[in-house]
């Protein structure tokens, strides 16, 4: 997809197939079986089987090699692999490429998936603990001798400058945090299922890196999601209303680092989401007031709050009164502070459930949604639409 220019992929996929293990801090089993797991519930959903797949999209920090989990799970021969970078900025880009083998007739049946122990295992939340040194990481190496040296603290960079830019204190970032949980109690798949919070809780709970708070701060999951992309015409024949794909993006932007791309003009917005943002648009045809429900990625608060800018939703420092008056369904699973952090996959198959009507926090009658992946990298979106 050009940047300057509309593309012709939208409608020419679907996602038709959801499936994920439980979300949990200790999973008991390796990384690959949970894959295998994911892969087979999703396909079940989806009426196929691993004999239907021909296709596999995974991140490159996914353990599990596309050909190992082809072999755990059944499946045969494959025409199509890939694999997406950028941790979190990937997720939406996997059903991207997905979209572009099945459109383009490389595949017909692909399968995009993500498994990790990120609590029981590895934890991205350890920063850059015992990284080997590389090319991609040199920026990391103007960073860490002040003492940023996780996630948390690169976020709180940009976060202190938001908040310094538009008069805001940190309590703005609670309204997220709240509207999160307040899904993610209603939620039986959540980790915080029947456990909503309050402002006041959000600015009682500790300093992680300042202005960011714990309950600013997503939490860390076991488990596994996937879903299930193939060809419209194919979808009809299959048991679900398909998802179907009305415009996918990827975007970077100009400076751009991972996590730490402090040194452009501006640190009060995501420029790599809106690029992502213009194309969707763009491609769609589609404004902001089309939209039914967003399920944007929250890692950290203040990202969805810049979020919201970006796409237009609301103007520059407005986003955190948007919240607080819910114009927008948001995170109806209870993103990733509240159901699970998969790297987004979750809020993918959310988006899904709200097209389909089976959403256990139901926004009636929707019928377009908005799908961002992770920000402060190279990211992702998608817009996903019901079948007519």
């Amino acid at each position: 997809m050009s940047v300057r220019g509309r593309d012709t992929l939208g409608g020419r996929a679907a996602i038709v197939g959801i499936g994920a293990t439980e979300f949990s801090k200790d999973s008991g089993r390796s990384e690959l079986k949970l894959a295998v797991e994911a892969v087979h519930t999703a396909l079940d959903d989806a009426g196929l089987t691993p004999a239907d797949v021909d296709g596999m999209v995974t991140f490159t920090m996914d353990t599990n090699p596309e050909i190992t989990v082809a072999q755990a799970a059944g499946i045969g021969e494959l025409s199509f692999f890939s694999r997406v970078h950028y941790g979190g900025g990937a997720a939406c880009a996997t059903v991207q490429q997905a979209a572009l083998a099945v459109a383009s007739g490389v595949a017909e049946v692909v399968v995009c998936y993500r498994a990790f122990n990120e609590r029981s295992g590895r934890r991205f939340g350890s920063g850059v603990q015992r990284r080997e040194p590389s090319a991609e990481g040199a920026a990391l190496g103007w960073n860490l001798p002040f003492g940023l040296l996780t996630p948390a603290s690169w976020v709180a960079m940009a976060a202190q400058r938001y908040l310094h830019a538009y008069g805001l204190t940190p309590d703005a970032f609670g309204h997220v945090a709240v509207l999160d949980r307040k899904y993610a109690a209603t939620n039986p798949a959540a980790y915080f299922h029947g456990k909503p919070i309050t402002l006041a809780d959000h600015e009682a709970s500790r300093w992680i890196v300042e202005p960011l708070r714990l309950l600013d701060c997503c939490q860390e999951t076991d488990g596994g999601q996937a879903v299930v992309v193939t060809t419209p015409e194919r979808a009809r024949d299959l048991p679900h209303p398909p998802a179907v794909i009305t415009a996918a993006a990827q975007g970077a932007g100009r400076a751009q680092e991972q996590m730490t791309s402090f040194y452009r003009d501006d640190l009060s917005g995501l420029p790599e989401m809106s690029v992502v943002a213009r194309q969707l648009w763009r491609t769609s045809g589609l404004a902001p007031a089309d939209i039914d429900v967003g399920i944007l990625y929250d890692h950290f608060t203040p990202f969805v709050l810049m979020q919201l800018e970006e796409f237009g939703f609301c103007g520059p420092g407005e986003a955190a009164d948007f919240v607080a008056e819910e114009r927008l369904p948001m995170n109806t699973h209870g993103g990733q502070l509240g159901e699970a952090y998969l790297h987004g996959m979750n809020g993918i198959a959310e988006a899904v459930r709200q097209l389909r009507g089976t959403s256990v926090n139901q926004i009636p009658g929707a019928s377009r949604a908005l799908v961002t992946a992770g920000t402060g990298v190279p990211t992702s979106g998608l817009i996903l639409g019901s079948d007519g």
